[in-house]
């Protein structure tokens, strides 16, 4: 894991009426943070849990009355319908695919102008966050989704983002998604076959694609040596959704800014 990457900079809570708080929830960790429109105040990554259970060094920052909050959920299952087909009751009948225990909530939303999503989610990480409104949670990837869409994605770029112990992949063909999908991994090798089972199901050829990648990764780090082994062009996703200080890499952080993008959910 990771450094906290923590920043502040003219953050004032009396003014919180006025910003927007963003939490990106995983399952052991969670991020943070407050923006004023596009400028970046107040930010930290991979905090504990504890923290939403019972603030102490984050307790004015997480009790404060915000403009808007947007809280990003991890799935532990999930599935893509169109947006043609989707139809809010019949969103328990699709869930029943995600084999639901009585520990999970299903969550179910658009996810792009194409798709819809319906995912499961720990009940315990739910709990964590329903005193910031369950209607202000989203799927934790949809903001990435949308500002790789909006970046005009080209046909021979795959688009990974990192976290500790999780790959998410994402294509676009002509502009449309044609795939989304995230995996567990525990080592490089894991991640390594991982990225070969998507571009062999996308027929993408390694020495014709570029790996975009965002997320937990520095240049040089196991992760990114081993996926070099194989891909020969690999490239840090350079893209900006908020002004960042020059000290921090957009890459890491671009997940949890992309939420800001964001709306609102439903959960059932």
């Amino acid at each position: 894991m990771s450094d906290n990457n923590n920043y502040t900079d003219n953050f004032n809570l009396y003014q919180a009426y006025s910003y927007t708080l963003l939490l990106q929830i995983e399952a052991t960790s969670f991020s943070y943070a407050v923006v004023n429109e596009t400028n970046l105040l107040v930010s930290a990554q991979n905090c504990d849990l504890q923290e939403l259970v019972q603030p102490m060094a984050l307790n004015d920052l997480l009790s404060a009355t915000y403009k808007k909050v947007i809280i990003g959920m991890p799935a532990s299952g999930l599935t893509l319908i169109p947006n043609s087909l989707f139809r809010e009751e019949h969103v328990s009948g699709f869930a029943r695919f995600l084999d639901v225990k009585d520990n999970d909530k299903v969550f179910a939303q658009n996810l792009d102008d194409v798709n819809a999503i319906i995912y499961k989610t720990n009940d315990y990480l739910v709990s964590l966050v329903e005193k910031f409104g369950l209607k202000n949670t989203v799927y934790t990837a949809k903001g990435w989704i949308k500002a790789i869409e909006k970046s005009i994605p080209q046909n021979n770029n795959l688009y990974l983002d990192i976290s500790t112990g999780r790959v998410q992949f994402l294509y676009f063909a002509l502009n449309t998604l044609r795939f989304y999908n995230s995996f567990e991994f525990k080592s490089d090798d894991e991640l390594a076959y991982f990225t070969t089972f998507v571009t062999e199901e996308l027929n993408l050829k390694p020495q014709f694609i570029t790996l975009v990648i965002s997320g937990d990764v520095i240049p040089g780090d196991k992760n990114l040596a081993r996926l070099a082994s194989f891909y020969p062009k690999i490239e840090l996703n350079s893209m900006k959704i908020l002004e960042l200080p020059g000290q921090m890499a957009s890459h890491k952080f671009l997940a949890l800014a992309a939420l800001s993008l964001c709306g609102s959910s439903e959960v059932v």
